[in-house]
């Protein structure tokens, strides 16, 4: 659990809190690259069935270190220790953990241990040993090396060999290859160490054997003085079979010719100087809840390391860069969970995971092919932009990601103005996505309402369905917003549309099939209670009092018969509230309530996701006993092992919930009309709370306190918002607006 948490990542690479000096006891080291992958072979049969999938691949250790003494090689596993420490400081982004060594002869080494990735220079690590001996003068060895013989603990193997390593220039270096897609990194390291020992033969010495290179350094230390040894290592990652293993090694040389005038001291102010910037736009401020305010600073911490959009080719994993658990995947969750941080904080971050998915349009239009579609059909799991589920019931009825890919264009464009993307990449997205979902409905028989047949919706306990309420919606939206970007394309940039539609073969008999699809889209609701159903015959189906299962068979995935999932109205996460919330404006608090109420008890949160969006519609619907409920899952989900599975790695999409659950839940704040809208409120034991947001080019400050609500403009021109429903000019000087208003404020 602990070496997840203590994770550290910069979007480029990422490294789990291992111990760096060896460990016998439970561990996962793990050291990873965004995009960097293996492949494995899959037993399909039918058409339309994935034949390989991907996944992120466990890479070098470049953090190798071996200590030895007096004839012992200190292993907290075996070794005997004292005075045990060990913080990540979020203002600094540095890993620290220090101990005393206690030697079987009495001797007693002070050993402090400091690691992190850069957040200026993604191809750089840094690591920083200092020994202190407390009681004894001598000499010690240390071997600090690049080993590319790691274990991938979800498959079982390792699957690097070693192309090339040697020294140059001061540096040691290492080349491997993945076995199955030739994926190549090189990493190469310098050591700068104080107190080495003169007269020792072995100083100095370079080892190539196999997958693991190294120098052996021996330190002459004195009692009472440190001894620092830094080790700076430059790793880069190549996915371009086409380049040749010289080019990329030579690539590596002269990246560590670059940052070789950079000192361990110098590259960690830098660092700070990075998350300064960072805290000052994206901090979220809870007074009266010390829990809590760690919980989402640490949240809004591994968001910055898990992605800050200097790779536009990179996306999000469900686990980010902390482990193996969903095999690095990124999934749905990227656009619906993870997207909206990054607009309202980071808008490059987030135009570098929309460019992801547009040059992994291709990849689209090809899965499309394979499920006899036109169009782009976008993977439910990918690394690549290729589909890498092998579950085909996922990969091929889970029609969502497409929706959500428009989603996060329309959000994105809406909320940062940035058109220039729209036209020139979004519009062709979203084309070929309307283009997909056209394909893929059908019109009913008895009804003549178009909607999807034989599908599977967010709610992944309900197989095989039709008419999944949340699918059709949001292909009903992309359908509308598709033609809306259509036709103010044709006034703004007419000759830049006229060419889309003449590269994409884009009829007005195609865009009028859109706008009939639409119109006659199906929309399961029961008119006189207005909840909308999940799917047809969602209403008839058995009913399960969830609260009668025993918590001995939770989760459910590991102790029911898997067919049995899907007897029951039992629903996974939210399905119908998901649209609900996203196309809040849409829809009147009354109607919100009415389905909270028929749905949240069917809910059995078997998705770490699912609490926070059940804890914003609470909070919307008077309900804040419930809301802080649901909350309190969402920012220590990881940090107190709720679901006893951290040690896999960190819930990066639920972390970025988290980060919703108190600006849209609390906060009140929604992103999907023709305004900014706020609608705050306060959990009684809390004193104050605040937030800060980019909008339209202006950083707006929101905080709130037990009496009011007051917002301001940080930077940026002036700002016209919504709160408790009435416009507001927001300047400099701020707007407070007392939070009984809200209270007085008529349900709708």
């Amino acid at each position: 659990m602990s070496e997840s948490i203590f994770s550290l990542g910069n979007e480029y690479m990422g490294v789990r809190g291992y111990p760096e000096e060896g460990y016998r006891g439970d561990t996962l080291l793990g050291s990873y690259f965004n995009g960097l992958f293996e492949e494995s072979k899959v037993g399909a049969h039918y058409k339309g069935i994935i034949q390989s999938l991907r996944f992120m691949v466990n890479a070098v250790d470049w953090l190798y270190t071996r200590i030895m003494a007096d004839g012992e090689t200190f292993d907290m596993a075996v070794s005997a220790f004292s005075d045990f420490r060990r913080e990540l400081d979020f203002r600094s982004g540095i890993y620290k953990r220090e101990l005393v060594w206690h030697l079987t002869n009495g001797k007693r080494l002070k050993l402090t241990f400091e690691r992190f990735v850069s957040m200026r220079i993604s191809n750089l690590g840094c690591q920083r040993i200092t020994f202190e001996p407390l009681n004894f003068s001598g000499t010690i060895r240390v071997i600090a090396g690049l080993d590319f013989a790691v274990l991938h603990e979800d498959q079982g193997r390792m699957y690097w060999e070693a192309v090339r390593c040697g020294e140059q220039n001061g540096n040691t270096a290492m080349l491997g290859r993945t076995v199955q897609t030739k994926n190549r990194l090189f990493s190469g390291f310098r050591l700068e160490a104080t107190d080495v020992a003169e007269d020792a033969a072995a100083t100095g010495a370079t080892d190539c054997d196999g997958r693991f290179i190294g120098r052996e350094l021996l330190l002459s230390l004195k009692q009472g003085q440190r001894t620092v040894m830094d080790k700076l290592t430059v790793n880069l990652a190549e996915k371009d079979v086409s380049r040749s293993d010289e080019e990329i090694w030579n690539d590596g040389l002269e990246l560590a010719l670059r940052c070789a005038d950079l000192d361990y001291d110098t590259a960690a102010a830098q660092q700070r100087e990075y998350w300064t910037q960072v805290w000052k736009t994206s901090d979220i401020v809870i007074d009266g809840d010390p829990e809590n305010q760690q919980g989402i600073r640490f949240c809004i911490f591994q968001l910055y390391q898990t992605y800050h959009g200097d790779n536009p080719g990179f996306n999000i994993g469900a686990k980010g860069l902390t482990g193996e658990a969903y095999r690095g995947l990124a999934f749905w969750d990227t656009e619906s969970y993870c997207l909206p941080f990054y607009i309202f904080n980071n808008p490059k971050a987030a135009r570098s995971l929309l460019e992801f998915r547009y040059r992994s349009l291709p990849h689209a239009l090809e899965r499309a092919k394979e499920l006899d579609c036109e169009g782009a059909f976008y993977p439910i799991a990918t690394i690549d932009g290729t589909e890498s589920c092998d579950l085909w019931q996922h990969s091929n009825l889970q029609l969502h990601v497409g929706t959500a890919v428009a989603y996060g264009i329309r959000h994105y464009v809406s909320i940062t103005g940035d058109t220039s993307f729209l036209y020139e990449k979004g519009a062709e997205m979203l084309v070929q996505i309307c283009r997909f979902y056209a394909a893929r409905g059908q019109y009913g028989q008895k009804t003549g309402e178009f909607g999807y047949f034989g599908v599977m919706g967010p709610d992944e306990f309900q197989l095989m369905v039709n008419n999944n309420c949340y699918i059709n919606w949001m292909a009903k939206k992309l359908f509308e917003y598709t033609l809306e970007v259509i036709g103010e394309m044709r006034e703004a940039e007419f000759g830049t549309f006229a060419a889309l539609a003449e590269r994409l073969a884009l009829t007005e008999d195609e865009q009028a099939d859109w706008q009939e699809k639409a119109d006659r889209m199906k929309i399961p609701q029961d008119q006189e209670t207005g909840i909308y159903e999940e799917h047809d015959g969602f209403f008839d189906m058995p009913h399960l009092d969830i609260h009668s299962i025993p918590v001995a068979e939770f989760p459910l995935y590991a102790h029911w018969s898997y067919d049995r999932l899907y007897r029951y109205d039992m629903i996974k996460q939210p399905d119908v509230l998901m649209f609900m919330f996203l196309y809040s404006s849409e829809f009147t608090r009354a109607a919100k309530r009415a389905n909270y109420d028929y749905y949240e008890p069917r809910c059995i949160h078997e998705s770490s996701l699912s609490p926070s969006i059940h804890s914003i519609l609470a909070a919307e619907i008077g309900r804040p006993e419930e809301a802080y409920k649901f909350f309190e899952f969402a920012t220590r989900l990881d940090l107190d092992n709720y679901n006893r599975n951290t040690r896999e790695g960190l819930h990066t999409t639920s972390i970025a919930a988290a980060w919703m659950n108190i600006v849209y839940g609390f906060g009140g704040m929604r992103s999907d009309g023709e305004k900014l809208v706020f609608h705050p409120s306060i959990p009684d034991h809390w004193e104050r709370y605040s937030f800060q947001v980019f909008y339209q080019g202006t950083r707006l400050m929101v905080e709130v306190n037990q009496e009011h609500a007051i917002l301001r403009v940080a930077d940026g021109p002036d700002v016209e918002i919504l709160i408790y429903g009435r416009d507001y000019l927001v300047t400099a000087a701020g707007v407070k607006v007392g939070l009984e208003q809200a209270k007085a404020r008529e349900p709708g």
